[in-house]
């Protein structure tokens, strides 16, 4: 069956809006989880930067701080954009969701939006007050804006986490009568979801910034301005990865629990039983895994920390309660763990170079993985997302409404898509050509102000031999 025939039996089967909608809140939820994650997490990285440069007096560090904080403002401002559009999306595109229970949703939303405002207001004083207030004082305006990064993650993915472990409410009649918002606020699923994305905002952040000093010295540029920026970015993504690594095995467990049916198809697990098989990559086609490495009894071991554990297939449940394209939600689930594993690499590879030689490693394949970690660690996150997402179908709030219910039955979803596709285009082409005038300027040490606690731009600059990134 061609693609098109796919997309035209799912649009007959769910309603008619159902496909693109979803396909809208994909692009821009993938989209703004990249601009959401840097917010996150960025802006520790950039205090860490003026930290040592106030401790330690080190000029290269003070220089970093300040163009990366140039940076985070144009990041913030173009998620702003981007997040307003999830927002009012939330009720264009999901009105069934937000009929039924936005009484519940309404609390970690308000919250979000506090912690929003927050993180802009501080934003605002952190980047005016660069030329106007002295070091210290400078510094802690900075930490609202980490703080709330954090908080308001915290409430959007209490938001998500409810959707796949709904409670905290009561109902009659159809109507939600009372809500308990902590219970709401933190449900089961947000237990092991708000970490685990909290964390992986720091990896793409960190490897991100890691990345690009990487490729600057791939490039030649082995100087201490791009290896001090490279470790800024890469030491602490690379402590927090085995963490991280930690909690996706406690969520992957607590998963098999709570959401069977998801757990079977990130696992292949077609029928309940005991010494299921773990499978490597693989396509399931008709009841047959192809070009899959497969390690007996593991899933069950994984699973239960024993080779008889029971694990439930998705032969537990209709076939119209089972999640779509079984071999994607694997596939994304096996690209997270791998990508985690080889950023676990890269970060044991520094440190048995640390240990060793007391410095970064020297052969060109590490720096290689420099310059994709960043990249690797947005894919990995990119694919968890799928797995959450598409791994719930067909439920919007699990075992309570379903997607179709909670969608729009209003036309114009496929024009609005398209015009949504063409606006986050011209944001991400617009975002990277404004990053890369700043590195540019940067360069040339042009249009950095002076602050009264470091030295003229001019002279860093000089000792730094003109070069930036």
């Amino acid at each position: 069956m061609r693609f098109a025939d796919v997309v035209a039996a799912a649009g007959a089967q769910t309603g008619a809006e159902v496909v693109p909608a979803r396909g809208q809140m994909a692009t821009t939820l993938g989209f703004h989880i990249i601009l959401a994650s840097l917010g996150i997490a960025l802006p520790t990285i950039v205090l860490l930067a003026e930290f040592i440069g106030l401790r330690r007096r080190d000029e290269v560090a003070m220089t970093l701080a300040r163009r990366w904080s140039q940076a985070m403002g144009v990041l913030v401002a173009v998620g702003a954009v981007t997040g307003t559009v999830l927002s009012f999306e939330m009720g264009l595109l999901w009105p069934g969701l937000m009929r039924q229970y936005g009484a519940v949703l309404g609390f970690p939303f308000g919250v979000e939006g506090i912690f929003f405002f927050l993180e802009a207001i501080f934003t605002a004083i952190y980047l005016y007050g660069w030329r106007r207030l002295p070091g210290w004082a400078h510094w802690w305006t900075g930490v609202p804006i980490a703080l709330s990064g954090i908080f308001g993650a915290m409430s959007v993915i209490a938001v998500n986490s409810w959707m796949n472990q709904p409670g905290g409410f009561t109902q009659s009649g159809g109507r939600i009568t009372s809500v308990n918002v902590w219970q709401v606020y933190f449900n089961h699923a947000a237990i092991y979801e708000m970490p685990h994305m909290i964390l992986a905002a720091y990896m793409v952040s960190g490897f991100t910034v890691a990345g690009v000093y990487a490729a600057g010295i791939l490039r030649g540029r082995r100087d201490r301005y791009h290896y001090t920026g490279f470790a800024l970015g890469f030491v602490p993504a690379a402590v927090l990865t085995p963490f991280q690594i930690f909690v996706g095995d406690t969520a992957a467990r607590d998963i098999a629990r709570d959401q069977p049916v998801k757990f079977a198809a990130m696992e292949y697990v077609a029928q309940t039983s005991r010494h299921v098989p773990e499978w490597l990559a693989g396509v399931y086609v008709n009841g047959h895994v192809y070009a899959g490495l497969k390690i007996p009894d593991m899933d069950s071991l994984l699973v239960g920390f024993g080779p008889g554990t029971q694990v439930t297939g998705w032969d537990s449940v209709p076939p119209a309660d089972r999640p779509p394209v079984v071999w994607l939600i694997h596939l994304c689930f096996d690209a997270m763990v791998g990508l985690g594993f080889l950023l676990l690499l890269a970060g044991l590879w520094a440190l048995y170079a640390w240990w060793r030689h007391r410095r970064l490693p020297s052969q060109r394949l590490f720096w290689l993985l420099g310059a994709v970690s960043g990249l690797a660690a947005i894919v990995a996150m990119e694919c968890g997302w799928v797995v959450t997402e598409v791994g719930r179908q067909p439920w919007a709030v699990y075992q309570l409404l379903t997607t179709a219910d909670a969608a729009t039955t209003n036309g114009g979803v496929i024009a609005s898509l398209t015009f949504v596709i063409v606006l986050y285009a011209v944001l991400g082409v617009a975002t990277i050509a404004i990053l890369r005038i700043l590195s540019r300027r940067w360069r040339r040490g042009a249009g950095e102000p002076e602050v009264p606690y470091g030295p003229p731009p001019a002279l860093q600059d000089q000792s730094l031999g003109g070069t930036g990134s």
